[in-house]
């Protein structure tokens, strides 16, 4: 059973950074894709951005040039640098895991993920 807890949560003024942590609890990152997600209130979940198994890295256009994901596989943990923040990536942020080798297309969309932490809140003012 694979457990994920995200932090590094926060509120933070338009311009700044915050850098999201996620604990996956697992044998082996690089047996899953790991993304980021985000929902606002009264919107649909959406990708931010993904690291596949084998290291492919997407990020969507809304995020980028700010926001970067990256991952330690010593410490089988998933990070999302924030810069550059703005009122509108205000949301609860997600991490989730799926299966491995995800097709780049595929890696930001939630339908493909099976695994999911609780989430942590991003207010930007």
């Amino acid at each position: 059973h694979v457990q994920l807890v995200e932090s590094g949560g926060g509120s933070v003024q338009a311009g700044g950074s915050l850098r999201l942590s996620c604990a996956v609890s697992v044998s082996s990152a690089n047996d899953y894709c790991l993304g980021w997600f985000r929902q606002a209130p009264g919107k649909e979940r959406e990708g931010v951005a993904a690291i596949s198994g084998p290291g492919l890295i997407t990020h969507e256009d809304s995020v980028k040039g700010r926001f970067t994901i990256s991952k330690d596989n010593a410490n089988n943990t998933l990070y999302l640098q924030m810069n550059s923040l703005k009122p509108d990536d205000t949301a609860t942020y997600y991490c989730a895991a799926g299966p491995s080798r995800l097709p780049v297309p595929s890696m930001t969309s939630p339908r493909w993920y099976n695994y999911w932490g609780r989430g942590t809140q991003v207010t930007v003012s």
